[in-house]
């Protein structure tokens, strides 16, 4: 069956006038030095989002004159070019020019009565972008021909009224009403829940003589009715709010009807048979989500098909059908959506992004060779990285997955990847399916009321003062066989210090602690006492501080105050900068000694690697005892700290394994684990560990001093 582009002209136009609303906006405020590199890339994804669309379209004349602007922010990105006055009113005429082709398709919505591009304009662009003066081209006339045809450009046109435009302000007025009343309706329910217990504490001191006996009556009967009436009020409150919310809701393949066209063409023009299935299309979310979500899918499906599958010859070679297979894969989870992408390719390849990552100089190669291989395939979300080495439409401009993490995290989802050389690569996208209410928990800290989004927490928990470890300059405490940093969120996110005057038991050794989890990562936050835990409306932030990475929007408590909901993944990484603040060396010996840990939670290798750095030592990381088996094998350790239970291969297998090897036969090798078992001790020592150690009563010197004597 065709696919019917017109139906999803109205949507791009709509889209359209958004990046440019952006790019010009953001033009006006680029500095004469283009110092600001946020800003720069924010334009730059702003005119290749315009781009990718209107390609994916033909919108032809948009798509080209989108591509010379690109070229030219990414010049400046790159600093391959400077800005000056000429440049930046270059920009910008480019912008007029793209907002005269949007418009003109707003009035006439019809790809083909779409006027050609300005072909000036784009030569001018692609000079710019190349180092050449941003000049008119008048300046060199004398090059061109005596009399060039007249070039027809779209002239400024009046925005048309949109009608479906506004019908969706008013659908979305509608719900933030409805959201409000709903807040409301259950601060009444609050107020009758206090009417009850007033009433209770009344019959429980009164008398009941006389006039007090008449009007405790006359009280009760008026709260029988007040229940009565709010218990009918909120059926009908909650049924409008769901009824109202369902009108917001649309299907996934609103996104991926458009999807099989965009493949099917792309397979096309890089010469790659392949086959799309889709599972899950008829589950509906958010419409703000589907809006947001086009542009991050399209990415991902032109990721995998010029990066993942490989040519036909390749994949013949390799044993595989000569076509390719791209799968997506929707299913709802609760008040959730997952979203697999996924390709049967060739996989990400380690040594590539490492390479990638050197020739960028994002890390060294001593930093490089710690990182665990999940850590190392996490390097492609980093902006600008593309393990491309030609740079064309589809791949190498260093548009990349950056964008599309950063949009699933403004939506507060979250992007993960898997994959495996030969074998193909899933991306997984976790979203919440409505963005009008989440499950919220409030939570305080030294005085401070926080909100945090429930998906990000793992549990609450009391430590008692006595189990906690201090390792690296820093507290953590054993949860389930991992180590779990600590921090004052206070101090992690630079609030004043006020201590609460509540405390959550008398006993002030317990700690109350709230685990919080972004991928593979957890942090504690030590707080005072939970406040809440409800849905509630995320309001978004007012314009002035819209750019303010660690708060994800304000929610209301007790219709009075005003919430700020914290960016978990921001939260991670203020955590993450103030681990490398303790990363100074206590001791340096005269040698740097090499020690591989093993061990597949991230956090535990985190913490060990600081401690062994702290004094001094060099460290590698595995994730699992199979990677780090292969890492011994490539590698060269002085000693090896190992986990028991993990995936793939436990550290027992592990250790026999390097038993067998020549050179570890004599290596120091420490088991670090949870199981304080006598068998599993002596099952450590059978299989030729020469230490073992538990992680509930992990000590840092301890550590330190065992590695000394087993080192010499």
């Amino acid at each position: 069956m065709a696919l019917d582009i017109k139906k999803f002209i109205h949507r791009f136009i709509d889209e359209a006038r958004e990046q440019l609303r952006m790019l010009e906006e953001g033009l006006g405020q680029l500095g004469a030095q283009n110092g600001d590199s946020e800003l720069v890339n924010s334009l730059f994804r702003a005119a290749h989002t315009l781009k990718g669309s209107s390609r994916m379209l033909k919108l032809l004349s948009i798509s080209d004159t989108a591509h010379s602007l690109e070229d030219v922010l990414g010049a400046l990105r790159e600093r391959k070019i400077g800005l000056d006055d000429a440049t930046r009113d270059l920009m910008l005429e480019a912008v007029d020019n793209l907002g005269n082709l949007v418009e003109h398709l707003a009035s006439q919505p019809n790809p083909a009565s779409l006027p050609e591009k300005s072909v000036s304009l784009c030569q001018r662009l692609s000079r710019a972008a190349s180092g050449d003066a941003a000049a008119p081209l008048a300046d060199t006339a004398e090059f061109a021909p005596a009399q060039p045809p007249t070039e027809t450009r779209p002239g400024p046109m009046l925005r048309s009224a949109d009608s479906v435009r506004l019908k969706l302000d008013s659908l979305e007025q509608l719900i933030r009403l409805m959201s409000e009343v709903t807040i409301s309706q259950a601060g009444l329910r609050e107020l009758l829940d206090d009417a009850r217990q007033l009433a209770r504490n009344w019959d429980a001191t009164s008398l009941h003589s006389g006039n007090d006996s008449r009007l405790f009556a006359d009280y009760q009967q008026l709260y029988q009715n007040l229940r009565d009436l709010i218990g009918a009020q909120e059926s009908l409150v909650q049924n409008l709010h769901e009824q109202s919310l369902s009108l917001r809701m649309l299907p996934l393949t609103q996104i991926l009807e458009p999807a099989r066209k965009l493949v099917r063409e792309l397979g096309r023009e890089l010469e790659k048979p392949v086959e799309l299935q889709i599972l899950g299309e008829d589950i509906e979310l958010d419409r703000l989500l589907i809006e947001q979500l086009t542009e991050p899918v399209q990415h991902l499906l032109r990721n995998a098909l010029d990066h993942g599958l490989e040519n036909a010859a390749q994949r013949q070679a390799a044993g595989k059908n000569a076509k390719g297979l791209i799968r997506i894969h929707a299913r709802q989870d609760g008040g959730w959506v997952s979203i697999d992408i996924s390709d049967d390719g060739a996989g990400l390849n380690v040594d590539k992004i490492r390479q990638k990552a050197l020739r960028q100089q994002l890390f060294t190669e001593e930093e490089l060779a710690k990182k665990s291989s999940a850590e190392l395939k996490n390097l492609i979300f980093l902006p600008g990285f593309s393990t491309s080495s030609l740079i064309t439409e589809l791949s190498g401009r260093g548009v990349g997955l950056d964008v599309v993490k950063r949009n699933v995290e403004e939506l507060q989802g979250m992007i993960e990847v898997t994959s495996t050389e030969g074998g193909g690569t899933t991306f997984n996208l976790r979203l919440p399916l409505t963005l009008a209410m989440l499950r919220i928990l409030l939570v305080e800290a030294g005085n401070h009321l926080l909100a945090f989004t429930a998906q990000h927490v793992v549990e609450m928990i009391y430590v008692d003062e006595q189990a906690m470890l201090d390792i690296a300059e820093r507290q953590v405490f054993v949860l389930r066989n991992e180590f779990i940093p600590v921090f004052e969120p206070a101090t992690l996110i630079g609030l004043p210090e006020k201590r609460s005057g509540i405390r959550p038991k008398a006993d002030s050794r317990q700690q109350l602690m709230l685990v919080l989890q972004v991928q593979h990562e957890k942090i504690a936050l030590r707080i005072d006492h939970m406040v809440d835990e409800r849905d509630l409306v995320i309001k978004p932030l007012p314009a002035h501080l819209a750019r303010q990475p660690l708060v994800a929007g304000i929610v209301n408590h007790d219709y009075r105050q005003l919430v700020s909901l914290l960016h978990a993944p921001q939260l991670f990484s203020l955590a993450q900068r103030s681990r490398g603040h303790t990363r100074n060396n206590i001791h340096q010996p005269d040698k740097r000694l090499h020690v591989l840990v093993v061990d597949d939670s991230l956090n535990t290798r985190e913490i060990e690697k600081d401690l062994l750095e702290a004094w001094g030592y060099q460290v590698t990381l595995a994730e699992d005892g199979q990677d780090g088996l292969n890492k011994a094998r490539t590698g060269d350790f002085d000693a090896i700290l190992t986990d028991v239970e993990m995936p793939v291969m436990d550290g027992f297998t592990l250790t026999s394994h390097l038993r067998q090897e020549e050179r570890y036969r004599h290596t120091p090798i420490i088991i670090i684990t949870s199981r304080e078992k006598e068998s599993d001790r002596r099952r450590g020592i059978e299989v030729g560990a020469d230490a073992y150690i538990v992680k509930g009563s992990f000590d840092q010197n301890s550590l330190i001093d065992t590695l000394k004597v087993l080192l010499g």
